[in-house]
């Protein structure tokens, strides 16, 4: 086909998708709302009908997707990825070993879980690690997310991309999709030639950089009380093996034994169950303190708040000059029974506030960090007693009972899954499932773990790729493709994975995957060859996006953390997509022949 005989429906769709990549590009209307626009572009000029436009958010490698975000949050409430990333980091004594250390942990994750939220929880833990060990974050962040883009590569669950191709696959030929480790079989020698040369290049060509939080930090330094639990973890180790000798932003300033006041504690000092711990830090410091298994908040008032400690959240207020609490201790001011919250933390203006939590006199302008249920929010906002009331992101208390179970439930859905018992579908549905009745995540904490934005893109995405083979644009596409390698299904090959990165550079992968889907297809099919190398190449394609910050969802995520410029994933990204590339259009063919 010609590409000057083409229906104007045709036409019609490729000024569309033209007019969405100019809007993606050159405004800030948001991805979703764009591709939202371009799809609805499409069913009101008549080039799709209602069914065909929202095909695509029935499809089963986008529900999948959603579906993926409640289990992950099951591990995240839980604990489970904090336990995995906390306990795998350690303690290493060199840069090139912590490397080792996070991208091996990572990359293994990410093969069986969504690489987007496993690298958004492990952000917050490389950023305190990195300020325990001295490191610096920009040559650990970048590293992070390519490491769970490799992850990604090794199974059809690593990414969304794959999910989304795979759902494609099946619509279009009809069949039960591609097996759990089918593409693993070129993604995991992709994933050791980047893994390799991101650990032995990446400290070499990304430079070390600030994060602008570092320049704008929040100086607040609060004091919080802990005791230890008896017979937990921390119960007869010493502050060093217990690791709160080297904090990040924090340090143990006193331990309350039995009524005496230790200070200047030792790190030899054996810890016993009760001690009550004294500590100093930011707010991100008391969160982590806060979620350790085995220590537990002080007072005693804690549990006298009513339902379950899940259900609460932490919320800075800042003491007014009206408050009837003013120059009364919190024990004899009674602060629960005043607001039904406890106070767990105190800061004041830069000062070092002594003693146990109970006992700190209240002043005007002191900042609290109390416990309580949700609605103290709204009850407090309005009232003469706090001038400021607001809740800590990320703050309800994690259900570490629940961890082991969490693990297991995830384990039991890639053994299903892995060995063809059920679909992924399935098997995903199943799992979020499991950690909502067993206690793993809440509904509401699932509700927010979903990535909507994300979703709507994906699903738009479906609904332009369809505009395209419906409309024969696909096919025009693939025929001006091929006459540039006439005949030669290697050189189209290779065509089919540079318009891929092309595509990621300008768009978000999974649209992209989705809209060069058809094209490569229609060049097989042209070529009279057979479709999985071309389906391959795009999986690896639409996934090994490093160039940019916006070519993928983790690269964006670690830019502002990592204080990264813009051309620093081009220095280290560049080489490498070359690298992949070269692997994949060398192997593809050989593993599954024209």
């Amino acid at each position: 086909m010609e590409l000057f005989s083409l229906s104007w429906e045709a036409w019609f769709t490729l000024g569309t998708i033209l007019l969405m990549l100019v809007g993606l590009g050159a405004t800030r209307i948001p991805p979703d709302f764009v591709f939202l626009g371009a799809l609805g572009a499409l069913l009101v000029g008549g080039v799709l009908d209602a069914g065909q436009a929202l095909a695509g958010f029935s499809s089963s490698g986008m529900v999948t997707v959603g579906v993926l975000y409640v289990v992950v949050a099951g591990l995240k409430e839980t604990g489970g990825l904090n336990w995995i990333g906390n306990g795998l980091l350690g303690r290493p004594k060199s840069q090139a070993r912590g490397l080792l250390r996070l991208m091996l942990p990572v990359t293994a994750l990410s093969a069986f879980l969504n690489n987007t939220p496993v690298v958004a929880m492990f952000i917050p833990v490389v950023g305190s690690w990195c300020r325990k060990m001295k490191f610096s974050p920009s040559h650990f962040l970048i590293p992070l997310s390519f490491a769970s883009i490799f992850g990604g590569l090794c199974t059809l669950i690593g990414t969304s991309t794959n999910l989304v191709l795979n759902g494609l696959y099946q619509t279009r030929f009809q069949n039960e999709g591609l097996g759990f480790f089918e593409v693993s079989k070129i993604g995991i020698p992709c994933a050791v030639a980047g893994f390799v040369f991101v650990f032995l290049l990446s400290r070499k060509l990304i430079p070390e950089r600030k994060p602008a939080s570092a320049v704008f930090e929040n100086p607040r330094e609060y004091t919080l009380e802990l005791s230890v639990k008896p017979g937990g973890a921390f119960d007869g180790k010493t502050i060093e093996g217990a690791g709160l000798h080297n904090l990040s932003d924090c340090f143990l300033a006193e331990i309350v034994r039995d009524g005496e006041v230790k200070g200047a504690v030792a790190p030899d000092e054996v810890l016993r169950g009760g001690d009550h711990l004294i500590f100093v830090g930011m707010i991100d410091s008391v969160k982590e303190l806060r979620d350790l298994k085995g220590l537990e908040p002080a007072t005693e008032l804690l549990f006298e708040l009513g339902g379950t400690r899940h259900e609460r959240c932490l919320v800075e207020v800042v003491v007014s000059n009206t408050c009837p609490l003013l120059g009364k201790s919190i024990k004899k001011g009674n602060f629960r029974k005043q607001y039904n919250a406890v106070v767990i933390a105190v800061a004041r203006n830069g000062e070092r506030v002594r003693g146990k939590i109970g006992d700190i006199v209240l002043r005007a302008g002191d900042t609290l960090l109390v416990e309580s249920h949700a609605g103290f929010i709204p009850r407090q906002r309005d009232s003469h007693d706090f001038f400021l009331v607001g809740e800590v992101e990320d703050s309800r208390p994690i259900r570490h009972a629940k961890a082991p179970l969490a693990i297991g439930i995830l384990l039991l859905m890639v053994a299903l899954a892995g060995t063809s018992v059920l679909s992924m579908l399935k098997a995903s549905v199943l799992a979020a499932l499991l950690m909502i009745a067993l206690g793993c995540c809440s509904a509401g904490a699932a509700r927010k773990s979903v990535e909507w934005q994300v979703l709507l893109v994906i699903g738009s995405a479906l609904g332009i790729a369809a505009a395209m083979t419906e409309t024969g644009l696909a096919e025009g596409l693939a025929r001006g493709l091929i006459s540039l390698a006439p005949g030669n299904p290697w050189a189209s090959l290779g065509l089919v994975y540079a318009g891929t990165v092309v595509f990621t550079l300008l768009i978000t992968n999974n649209a992209a995957a989705a809209l060069i889907f058809p094209v490569a297809m229609e060049t097989a099919s042209s070529l009279g060859v057979s479709h999985m190398p071309f389906l391959m190449c795009v999986m690896m394609a639409a996934s090994a996006s490093f160039i940019t910050p916006m070519g993928y969802q983790t690269n964006l995520m670690v830019y502002g953390p990592g204080g990264y410029h813009f051309s620093d994933y081009g220095r280290i990204g560049i080489p490498l997509t070359a690298l992949l590339g070269a692997i994949t259009i060398a192997l593809v063919p050989l593993i599954w022949p024209f």
